[in-house]
């Protein structure tokens, strides 16, 4: 009997390949009889890299994962890899995220050119992001930080730190530590503070506690078609499907979407489970526009709609309608 094949669909950066990887070797590790194989599809985000992701316009809206799912609707591959944090909050019709797999470190990381994080950076600091959460967060610690529009795959933007060069002339910027891990660097991270070595140079990573993560960061998500049975491509990754996380980024997603904004909103979630009780705490800060005092937020409760509604209440002037299509 001829094994039965899939085709899993991949953006071409590193990160991208990283994960693809390894949500390929889980797979064939539950289903020996599996033969999969990749392909790498180009996204809007990745061929047009100036392109500013972080503001509400249509074009923006799935930067990194429209054309993943045109491909999966026109049957050209069977499976797509996302970074959950960002996969618009609304799935399309005819497709499931099939599979949530656990997650990795959820945090941001200040990297530089010289040890001490934060405090250790020097008045009026150039920072790369071209995040407006992580903008408007460290804003809030350091009103004196000026920030610089970054984007690129992670080797990119590390590159251009570590280059130093005059006419682009960085402090440091701020990367997700799981995208770092996930591509094998070494952190060495201990109390906060550590250390790797990047084409030749020597780079400084510090955690920031007091940065709120986008929502879903640090999960991969496996969008699929909507077929049923256990022989389809959505029934084989089922297997992977961790719960725990699906309730923390579900929480995390459905706040974005009671208040209206998409993923590159100014705003940090994050959800956590308590280990006795069961029950899901979920934390948000929000800035409704450039430069405005942060809303914070808090709730502890049974389901991630009720904690993401009673948070949303806290940080939103107006709150959305439900959707039954976000996880």
């Amino acid at each position: 009997m001829a094994p039965i094949s899939f085709c899993i669909g991949t953006r071409g950066s590193a990160l991208a390949r990283a994960q693809t990887m390894l949500f390929s070797a889980l797979l064939q590790e539950v289903h020996h009889d599996l033969k999969l194989e990749q392909k790498i599809i180009t996204t809007v985000g990745d061929a047009h890299p100036k392109m500013p992701i972080h503001l509400p316009t249509t074009e923006s809206s799935g930067l990194f994962t429209r054309q993943l799912e045109e491909a999966l609707l026109s049957h050209e591959i069977d499976y797509a890899v996302h970074s959950l944090k960002d996969l618009p909050v609304i799935t399309p019709s005819g497709l499931v995220l099939a599979a949530i797999l656990p997650r990795a470190s959820s945090s941001d990381l200040l990297i530089t050119l010289q040890p001490g994080g934060l405090p250790a950076l020097p008045l009026k600091a150039v920072i790369g992001t071209s995040s407006p959460r992580r903008t408007e967060i460290l804003k809030n610690e350091r009103s004196d930080l000026s920030f610089v529009a970054l984007r690129g795959n992670v080797p990119t933007r590390l590159r251009k730190l570590a280059m130093n060069q005059p006419d682009y002339p960085l402090d440091g910027l701020v990367l997700a530590r799981a995208g770092l891990e996930r591509l094998g660097y070494d952190l060495n991270i201990s109390d906060g503070q550590g250390d790797f070595i990047f084409d030749g140079t020597r780079l400084f990573v510090a955690e920031l506690g007091m940065m709120l993560p986008a929502p879903g960061q640090g999960a991969i998500a496996i969008e699929t078609r909507a077929e049923e049975g256990s022989s389809s491509a959505a029934g084989y990754a089922a297997s992977l499907h961790d719960e725990k996380t699906a309730r923390c980024v579900t929480a995390e997603r459905l706040l974005l979407h009671y208040l209206g904004g998409g993923c590159h909103m100014a705003l940090g979630a994050l959800a956590t489970v308590d280990k006795t009780s069961h029950l899901l705490h979920l934390q948000g800060i929000y800035f409704p526009s450039t430069g405005a005092a942060a809303r914070q937020g808090k709730a502890t409760g049974k389901t991630p709609e009720e904690v993401a509604l009673l948070v949303a209440l806290q940080l939103g002037d107006k709150v959305a309608s439900p959707s039954c299509d976000i996880i």
